[in-house]
């Protein structure tokens, strides 16, 4: 009596190991709702005041927009923005006189060349010539004399670009290190 019992309670288990249904079908394992799910409807807000209107049976909700508009919005979102302002504020053009002088206009295309040029670097003749791997090591600046040289610059009255950023200079791994640098 005993066997086909002990039989039996291993064949669920075993069914109830190999398959997410059988775990589902019991309720062994949890459904989490969809955070990624969007919903249609707008969100509830405040009114203007605090008088509240009662509800017209049968009536569109007065913050909901046809699908026309919400395809507009979000084909061209500065419609949802509202219109753009005529000109900067005060306070942008302050920004904007501080922020310093104007990128290049050919900028884009430098970028471009740039990362090009990086790409094409590994080719096969590149990897049979340089077969070790470049180093990773990453130049540290030195805070506190940059920040001395800043001071000195912005006393001179001259840019930020203006001179050479310090850099912590980093030790060379001799040849008695990299030999035994495996163990």
């Amino acid at each position: 009596m005993t066997a086909p019992l002990l039989l039996g309670c291993s064949v669920l288990l075993l069914a109830g190991c190999s398959s997410d249904k059988l775990t589902r079908t019991f309720g062994l394992t949890r459904d989490a709702p969809d955070e990624y799910t969007v919903t249609t409807r707008a969100p509830l807000s405040m009114p203007p005041d605090y008088n509240l209107r009662p509800p017209t049976p049968g009536a569109p909700r007065p913050q909901e927009q046809s699908e026309r508009q919400q395809a507009q919005e979000a084909l061209v979102p500065q419609t949802a923005l509202g219109a753009p302002e005529s000109g900067a504020s005060a306070g942008q053009t302050a920004l904007l006189q501080e922020s310093g002088p104007a990128a290049p206009s050919d900028i884009r295309r430098k970028i471009d060349s740039d990362a090009n040029h990086a790409d094409s670097s590994d080719s096969f003749i590149d990897k049979l010539l340089y077969w070790r791997k470049p180093s990773t090591e990453q130049v540290q600046v030195d805070a506190q004399k940059e920040s001395q040289r800043l001071r000195e610059n912005a006393a001179l009255g001259e840019g930020p670009d203006v001179g050479n950023t310090p850099i912590i200079q980093q030790k060379k791994e001799g040849w008695f290190t990299k030999l035994f640098s495996w163990i």
